[in-house]
């Protein structure tokens, strides 16, 4: 057989991957970066009000979100908790969350649709970003990573999927993996992070990390990129390590008890959040329950920190950390009641992501270990940033990506690598045993009532 005659078809394939990409990730970053402006102006107004309307606008944009998708269009949940089955015992079976996990909304359609991105339902993609934009605009504690993922799979697909020729709807599909890249790559401005953001939570569909997926991932997050870098946009703060771990021991040392640290936290959290979603009961119960809970963390942290400080994805609560020569006992309890904060946000229904809020979290924690290792702040905040997000959210590609682009000392940023590790060391225990628990929980039956003795006697009345 003569090897040339596959020669114009596997031509055919990477071209349509790298043009479909392309395509997916311009209307992808388009859409992503209007949404994430709007989201970045509302905060702003709503953090420059009273502390009243500060503390009052996530209910709003909560009940806005709820009524959005569950009245005007069906907003449950694409994935629900599953019931049987024993928790994971392999690293690849934790990365894909069996056992009673339940993932957000915009990160199951995103999952459920890869390696068919043509199948994505684009159609809701307008309903849920105005539920994304109330919800985070206003101030729930949910970021924008996961909003802008979903939103940028809708976009590529729709895009590509919208001519009347076959070979344009071919693009369907390498215009969703395209746009997904770039949603993440124009919101942070880091290419290898968008690449292996939508790579990596494809894998847990087990969609193929073939030649025209990498091809289409990299046009996109390419595409998104150079749109962050032509506009200067500035979407997300990320913490970059300045100051360099002083030796080798140091850095070890860091590594373990930051990942450790982090990794633990996020994984309850993360473990939490995906509960509250997967939540069997009424509606107006869940967003009434998760109400008083969000509205007590919000107080307490307002108390304690800063009423900016408890609203928002994150970057409000890193930035009071800057500035408020906290102690390590109040910077940890400051994130443990932003967890529980968004939990109770993802209960009442809130529309928005989880990667930001995760991050945050391990900020916090890092930040608070700083001292006492010897470390500086900033290298301590980004190595728990990225446990945070690598335990909670279990994207250990995407959390190394992330320290590797982000900029710093290459020491700092191999030392935010390795604490990606422990993270995820610290992080597989903690989910495992809190997976059993409500496992245990699902399956135990109610006790019976005790039957009377045989030597009483029925009382009649």
């Amino acid at each position: 057989m003569d090897k040339r005659a596959g020669r114009p078809a596997y031509t055919r394939v990477v071209a349509e991957a790298v043009v479909g990409g392309t395509l997916g990730g311009l209307a992808a970053s388009v859409l992503v970066v209007a949404v994430t402006s709007t989201i970045k102006a509302m905060l702003a107004w709503v953090v420059d009000q009273d502390s009243w309307v500060i503390l009052t606008a996530p209910f709003v944009g909560i009940v806005a979100a709820v009524l959005l998708l569950n009245r005007v269009a069906d907003g449950r949940a694409a994935q629900r908790a599953d019931r049987a089955g024993a928790p994971p015992r392999r690293f690849s079976a934790w990365l894909r969350f069996p056992a009673n996990a339940v993932r957000a909304d915009l990160t199951a359609d995103v999952v459920h649709s890869a390696g068919h991105e043509e199948t994505f339902p684009s159609r809701l993609a307008p309903i849920r970003a105005l539920a994304i934009v109330t919800t985070v605009g206003l101030g729930a504690p949910m970021g924008t990573e996961s909003p802008a993922a979903h939103l940028g799979v809708a976009a590529g697909s729709a895009a590509g999927g919208l001519g009347r020729h076959e070979w344009l709807r071919r693009l369907a599909r390498p215009g969703g993996v395209g746009g997904g890249a770039a949603g993440v790559a124009v919101l942070m401005g880091l290419p290898l992070v968008g690449l292996a953001f939508i790579l990596e939570l494809g894998r847990r569909s087990q969609a193929p990390v073939s030649l025209p997926r990498v091809l289409a991932a990299t046009s996109g997050a390419l595409t998104g990129w150079a749109i962050n870098s032509l506009l200067e946009l500035s979407l997300i703060r990320l913490i970059v390590p300045v100051t360099p771990p002083n030796s080798v021991l140091q850095a070890i040392w860091a590594a373990v008890v930051v990942g450790a640290l982090a990794g633990a936290v996020s994984s309850a959290a993360g473990a939490a959040i995906y509960q509250a979603r997967g939540w069997q009961a009424g509606l107006v119960t869940k967003l009434l329950v998760g109400s008083a809970a969000l509205l007590a963390c919000l107080l307490l942290i307002s108390v304690i920190a800063t009423p900016a400080a408890a609203i928002g994805p994150g970057a409000g609560a890193i930035t009071w950390a800057e500035t408020a020569q906290a102690s390590a006992g109040v910077l940890l309890l400051v994130a443990m009641l932003r967890a529980l904060a968004t939990t109770a946000a993802v209960m009442a229904g809130g529309c928005g992501g989880l990667f930001v809020p995760l991050l945050s979290i391990g900020d916090l924690c890092g930040r608070a270990l700083a001292p006492g290792l010897g470390v500086s702040p900033d290298l301590a905040a980004s190595a728990g940033a990225a446990g945070g997000v690598a335990g909670g959210y279990r994207l250990p590609l995407t959390a190394v990506a992330m320290v590797l682009t982000v900029g710093g000392p290459l020491s700092a940023r191999l030392t935010c690598a390795a604490t990606v590790l422990c993270a995820v060391g610290a992080a597989i225990p903690v989910s495992y045993l809190l997976d059993r628990y409500v496992l245990h929980r699902a399956t135990t039956p109610p006790v019976p009532p005790a039957e009377p003795s045989a030597t009483e006697s029925p009382r009649h009345g």
